[in-house]
């Protein structure tokens, strides 16, 4: 198993309203030396989380012990720029099971589904309401259930629905990468490899 099933998530939410946050600085360049995918949680929002002497900074969110929770939702176009996997490790490794926006990068979104990462995509207006609900009360809850299709505000039974493709819905379910899949597979492809002359 490459990482933790995903069936049902009910968790408080983590806020991140910026906007067009790239994989930068999700993590930094100079932090993907390593090609282990532990460790990068540290780095996770680098720059933004500490000051040129390694200090938190406190108004940043990750910093904020209002906010906790293992979903984070986050401002319109979420993942853009560069193709490393390194920032979806980082946010993985940190804790996150889940990212909510209105919109990702295409490729950020493929390598959240291939390292365990539920990208869920829902209209800004539900984005919004996530955002105005957090504000007025931090203990807010939000449901993601995989199998359903849907994410739901608790406080509010506000819902929508996400789609996700079949295939990487079922890794997701059982917590497997592609190869995992593969090794699944291993009986049915020596059985059909075995019935070939």
């Amino acid at each position: 198993m490459a990482y933790d099933k995903f069936n049902v998530l009910t968790s408080r939410v983590v806020p991140l309203p910026t906007e067009n946050v790239d994989t930068d600085q999700i993590i930094p360049a100079r932090f993907l030396k390593a090609t282990e995918r532990t460790g990068f949680g540290d780095n996770l929002f680098r720059d933004w989380r500490y000051d040129s002497d390694g200090n938190p900074k406190k108004d940043f969110v990750l910093n904020d012990p209002t906010y906790e929770g293992k979903i984070l939702v986050a401002g319109k176009n979420f993942g853009s720029g560069s193709s490393r996997e390194h920032a979806v490790w980082a946010i993985y490794d940190y804790g996150f099971r889940c990212v909510v926006s209105s919109f990702f990068a295409d490729i950020f979104k493929n390598n959240c589904l291939n390292i365990g990462v539920l990208p869920v995509t829902v209209s800004p207006e539900f984005v919004d309401e996530v955002f105005a609900e957090v504000e007025k009360d931090p203990q807010t809850q939000v449901r993601v259930d995989i199998d359903a299709q849907t994410i739901t505000i608790l406080s509010t039974g506000s819902s929508e629905s996400f789609d996700i493709n079949d295939y990487k819905k079922e890794n997701m379910k059982n917590g497997f990468d592609d190869i995992d899949y593969l090794l699944n597979l291993k009986q049915e492809i020596a059985e059909f490899a075995a019935s070939r002359p």
